[in-house]
């Protein structure tokens, strides 16, 4: 086996012989799998399409196959991992590169100012981020945080310009869904960035493999807002609304989510030139838009 600090440390006997290395076993609790497959690797830093200039953000570093690839390809790399048995190793094998910023601990536990603070010109104020003011996300992630990960990143006072992210296929064909097969995640994705699916994985390709197969969506930020919504929260709380008994039509859903009368509600619905029987979702994102603006002037 190569060494640990000099070494790719990529496939599948590298990675089982490091493990035993250092005395660890993967953590299903914290939904450790760990990507064996080098094609695949490659495929992520292609689809992130990463130059020198660069910084991007990896949320769970474990045991970095794919931070080392990133940190070849990028300029800066800040890599989260939550689990102290692996940021030991990682201090080891990511010792030769130092364009790495590892940092410990849960990434719900931090801004993204602080996590960036690494790259911080000296003498810059502590609450900003230094320029570019932009950055990539490309990460293996832990597939029962990915909700609330896609949340963190899209609700962020800096969002990233481009998300590469391994996810459960079931997730990820929800995520690039359209009207017909929407659900209330496929519209906060598609809010904020053009989803797309990039390759498809096996159970194989990880170590230990998952029960699911898995699949890399690219996620690209729209440069201008695909819809214009005077009220994002509001906007949302809509969205919620309709998705939150999706069996019913949309007048009785939302009707219930918002507490509001139901004539109210089919009255804003045909202002929007929606039948009020349709279901959630079956609506496009202007379609919402529609929907909230008229609810908001009623």
């Amino acid at each position: 086996m190569t060494s640990p600090t000099k070494g790719k440390g990529g496939g599948r006997a590298a990675i089982k012989a490091l493990l035993r290395q250092y005395g660890v076993h993967p953590r299903r609790s914290l939904g450790q799998n760990f990507l064996v497959d080098e094609k695949a690797l490659a495929r992520i830093v292609e689809a992130a399409e990463l130059t020198t200039e660069d910084w991007v953000l990896e949320v769970g570093a474990g045991l970095g196959t794919l931070t080392r690839a990133l940190a070849e390809a990028a300029g800066q790399v800040v890599a989260v991992e939550i689990d102290p048995r692996l940021v030991a190793i990682l201090r080891q094998s990511l010792a030769d590169f130092p364009n790495v910023h590892l940092v410990e601990g849960d990434i719900f536990a931090f801004r993204l100012e602080d996590l960036f603070a690494p790259l911080r010109p000296s003498g810059q104020p502590s609450g900003e981020l230094p320029p570019p003011l932009s950055y990539k996300v490309v990460a293996n992630i832990p597939y029962f945080i990915t909700s609330p990960l896609l949340r963190y990143l899209m609700e962020a006072p800096h969002k990233p310009t481009l998300m590469v992210l391994t996810l459960q296929r079931d997730v990820a064909e929800r995520i690039t869904a359209r009207p017909g097969r929407m659900s209330s995640l496929a519209v906060a994705v598609q809010f904020y960035g053009e989803p797309e699916i990039i390759a498809r994985l096996k159970p194989g390709a990880f170590y230990p493999p998952p029960k699911v197969e898995s699949a890399v969506v690219r996620v690209r930020a729209h440069r201008q807002p695909i819809v214009e919504v005077a009220d994002v929260r509001f906007f949302f709380r809509v969205v919620q609304a309709g998705f939150s008994q999706r069996r019913k039509q949309l007048r009785n859903a939302l009707s219930g989510g918002l507490a509001r009368p139901k004539e109210e509600i089919e009255t804003a619905l045909h202002q929007a030139g929606i039948d009020p029987r349709r279901r959630a979702e079956t609506l496009s994102l202007e379609e919402w838009t529609s929907i909230s603006q008229a609810l908001s002037s009623s």
